[in-house]
Formats: C-alpha cells, sequence, structure tokens
C-alpha cells in the first residue's frame, strides 16, 4: 500500500479574474475548490491511474471535513489525525499573472505528533511512504528524518519530496526517491544547474549520501533519471502550460503507478514524466486519458 503523508493540507481556492488591480472590487470570471497539500495531490493522482493510496496527516475544522469529504468522493481512503484550530485556505489567483496567498494551518499538538508517528510504524514491509510538502513550524524541521526512520525500520521505502534542510535531513535514512527540480538540487549544493550532465552529476553526489533513486525536474528541458544502475533523460511533449500546481507531484505518482505496477524504474520515470506534464496542461491534476496520450510522446534515453 502507498500513504501519502500532508502534514499541512489546505482547502486550495482557485480563481480567475481578467485583468486584476489592486484597490478595486475585482469580479472572478471562475472559481473552484480543490484539496490541496503535495500529498494529497500524489494521492488523487494515483487515484486517477488505477492506483490505491491511503491519505495521512492532519485535518481540522470544517476546511478539515471539507478535504475528507472531497477525498471520499474520489472514493480515496483518508486516515488523517483530527487537529484544533482550520485546516488552511490557499488562494490561488489567476489572472495576467499568477499569484498565490497560503494560509498557515493548524498548531500541531506533541500527542497529535505522536499518534501520527505511530501511524507510520504501523506500517509494513513493501508499503511506501510518501512525505511531500512543508512542514509546519510546530513539528520542528527534522519530522521528515524521524517519520522516514519510522518507515524504515518497519520496513517500507520512503519517498522525499520536500527542499532544503526537510528534505537532506533524510539522506541518512536512505530513502527509495526524492523529487526535487534543478533549482532545489542546486541549492543542495550552493550552485545553479543549467544542463542534464550537471544534474546527473550532482544526483550522483546525492547517491552517495544514502538516496536510491533521484528524478530531478529540468522544466522545459524534460527530466533526468539517476540511481547506481544508470542515468535517463526524457523530453517533455510540446504544450500550452495551464497550470503550476501539482506538475511535481503527478511526476511522483505517475512515477509510483507504474513502479508497482510493472516494478520498471525505466518505464516508471517514463509515465512520471508524463503525469507531470499532463497536469501542467491541465487546469486541475490530470485525467488519466490525457497521461497515456502523452507517453508515446515522451522518449527516455540513457546518458
Amino acid at each position: 500500500m502507498i500513504y501519502t503523508c500532508t502534514l499541512n493540507p489546505s482547502i486550495d481556492y482557485v480563481i480567475g479574474v481578467d485583468d486584476f488591480k489592486e484597490d478595486q472590487i475585482n469580479r472572478t470570471k471562475n472559481e473552484n475548490m480543490f484539496p490541496g497539500g503535495k500529498g494529497i495531490n500524489v494521492s488523487r493522482m494515483l487515484k486517477r491511474q488505477g492506483a490505491d493510496s491511503t491519505a495521512i496527516g492532519f485535518t481540522a475544522g470544517f476546511t478539515g471535513d471539507f478535504i475528507e469529504n472531497f477525498l471520499a468522493e474520489e472514493k480515496i481512503t483518508s486516515d488523517f489525525i483530527r487537529a484544533d484550530g482550520y485546516s488552511r485556505i490557499n488562494i490561488k489567483l489567476k489572472s495576467s499573472a499568477e499569484t498565490e496567498i497560503n494560509g498557515q494551518g493548524p498548531e500541531i499538538a506533541e500527542t497529535q505528533k505522536l499518534q501520527l508517528l505511530k501511524k507510520i510504524s504501523a506500517l509494513q514491509e513493501g508499503d511506501i511512504l510518501v512525505l511531500a510538502g512543508s512542514i509546519p513550524k510546530s513539528l520542528g524541521e527534522d519530522f521528515y528524518r524521524e517519520a522516514a526512520r519510522i518507515a524504515r525500520d518497519a520496513g517500507a521505502k520512503t519517498v522525499i519530496d520536500a527542499f532544503g534542510n526537510a528534505l537532506k535531513n533524510t539522506f541518512s535514512m536512505k530513502p527509495f526517491l526524492i523529487k526535487p527540480n534543478h533549482h532545489e538540487l542546486g541549492e543542495l549544493f550552493g550552485t545553479d544547474i543549467h544542463s542534464a550532465e550537471e544534474a546527473v552529476k550532482y544526483g550522483r553526489m546525492l547517491l552517495e549520501e544514502g538516496v536510491q533513486n533521484v528524478i530531478v525536474s529540468m522544466a522545459g528541458d524534460g527530466a533526468v533519471f539517476i540511481n547506481q544502475e544508470s542515468a535517463f533523460i526524457a523530453n517533455v511533449p510540446a504544450g500550452e502550460i495551464r497550470n503550476s500546481v501539482g506538475a511535481g507531484d503527478s511526476v511522483v505518482a505517475g512515477f509510483l503507478a507504474g513502479y508497482t505496477m510493472h516494478g520498471d524504474l525505466k518505464k516508471a520515470f517514463r509515465q512520471g514524466v508524463a503525469a507531470g506534464s499532463a497536469t501542467a496542461f491541465s487546469e486541475d491534476l490530470a485525467k488519466e486519458e490525457l497521461v497515456r496520450q502523452l507517453i508515446e510522446k515522451i522518449t527516455v534515453r540513457e546518458i
């Protein structure tokens, strides 16, 4: 079973406004509400590709109810710990530019943290735990390391999609997969990464620190996959970028959906790139049909 952990989920209130202006009343031309958070995005995309998962983490208040009910309507299992207060609302304003205003979310009590860690300790051999997104201040930036250690001791694989110290602290736990973009990979080493060859060079340094597999998103230049046996680069298909939210999460979901179905890392990487591209070309997370169409347009070659 795949478990996705979202520590600070949200309602994403996505609104479109023609020619947004400050200090004036603006009218929306369209609006939608979705459950947000990187782990939740992974669960939703897994479902669309025929893979089941259980979403865990923290929810709170009536906004937390919305998140859980929405997932239930999409037939996604959830097992959240209830926190005090309210799950946050993030505003995604799309006009001539795209603007985000993200809420803070609830404080997580020590007892609630321990409840979540207990759930993680119950994972079994063959399970996969996805730890994705920001960590609330009340949990401390070392939380992912602690969760990854508990999952490893239980025999489960971990996938980490975070940045900075929250990501770096997990390397000694030998995560199965991490997925930085090229900017985040460069930040880990205090440099800028401009090419696939540079991404492979620094990705291999992460392998030396304990990471088993690395996917590096290179924006319009495709994506790179690195492990101890090989390195691959994949192109991204041509298309109109409509959505910057959830594309990276879709890469993770596509990869895991493919990997759990057939165990072939190269094919899983190709499916991940297709899923990420499909979401970038969609208003929301992509539908399975578009992912299937784009897979045929993606070439993976060894470098």
